[in-house]
């Protein structure tokens, strides 16, 4: 089986999973005035497990395909020569951001972004630092004043020491 084939597989399950989440646990709890409701807050999960199973049972049938097209393109994930791909990044990049997920709360978003953001265009290859940092820092001081002024949700800026 095919390389999409197989990402389609375990894709579903997640979304089994997560349909199964939705559909049976979420709303045990709710308060009898929210039962009466038309939308409850399991509905998108609802509707985001189905779609999902749905894609990706196109994916696992190979409907997406076109019928004439035999001979794989060259932008089809080739398994065989996996080694060729810039897994080393992908891994990197993936790494970098279950550490941003872990140090967004004691090092603040500031700062948590802004080494997220830099860390992320060095692995992926840029070299220039000053061009870098700036943009990280200013891209990340963007978003922070965005959601803390304009929405109104705090996001602790700074780290837990600097209080």
């Amino acid at each position: 089986m095919a390389l999409d084939r197989w990402i389609a597989l375990i894709f579903i399950a997640f979304c089994c999973i997560y349909g199964y989440a939705a559909f049976f646990t979420m709303d045990q709890l709710l308060p009898p005035f929210m039962q009466r409701n038309p939308v409850w807050p399991s509905t998108f999960p609802k509707v985001l497990s189905v779609l999902g199973i749905l894609v990706g049972l196109i994916v696992l049938f190979g409907l997406e395909k076109s019928a004439e097209q035999s001979e794989p393109s060259a932008t089809d994930i080739n398994y065989r020569r996996l080694h060729e791909y810039n897994l080393v990044q992908a891994l990197s990049l993936l790494g970098l951001m279950v550490v941003y997920a872990l140090a967004l709360r004691p090092a603040g978003f500031l700062l948590a972004t802004m080494v997220f953001l830099a860390g992320g265009s060095a692995i992926l290859g840029e070299r220039r630092w000053l061009t870098m940092l700036l943009v990280a820092a200013i891209a990340s001081g963007a978003v922070w004043y965005l959601v803390q002024e304009v929405l109104g949700i705090f996001l602790r800026p700074l780290p837990f020491f600097l209080r």
